[in-house]
């Protein structure tokens, strides 16, 4: 790889890491302000709605989200303490553990969805 395609390479990922952190604490800030929420506890409870399922596995989850296993484990129990989430073990396999939304969680991700979308149109030109 010459010096040249190399820097271009640098910049290009300094600058997609740059507009990552700039869109994460804007939405950090507003579900914060907002909602009293984290961006970490929307994004579980936005995959978990969205999932569609009524529970899913935190393996699932993990391979889905962003988070490392041990931040994802921190977070689910913040949302169960906050009575946002439910985890349960699996009858099958004791090792598994399954997440579920509670109707709070359910509607406060409904409620934080409109600002965590708005943040997004707001930072993320439409694809026309």
């Amino acid at each position: 790889m010459t010096q040249l395609v190399e820097r271009g390479l640098i910049a290009r990922w300094r600058e997609l890491l740059t507009t990552y952190n700039q869109i994460a604490c804007a939405l950090e800030r507003d579900l914060q302000d907002n909602h009293g929420i984290g961006l970490s506890e929307f994004e579980v409870l936005d995959r978990l709605v969205e999932s569609g399922q009524a529970k899913m596995r935190m393996h699932d989850l993990a391979t889905d989200i962003y988070l490392s296993q041990s931040a994802l484990s921190r977070t689910v129990a913040r949302l169960e303490r906050a009575g946002r989430v439910v985890r349960a073990m699996c009858a099958d396999d004791r090792r598994a553990i399954f997440v579920s939304p509670t109707e709070p969680g359910r509607q406060l991700r409904d409620e934080a969805r409109e600002t965590h979308r708005a943040v997004l149109a707001q930072h993320i030109p439409a694809d026309d």
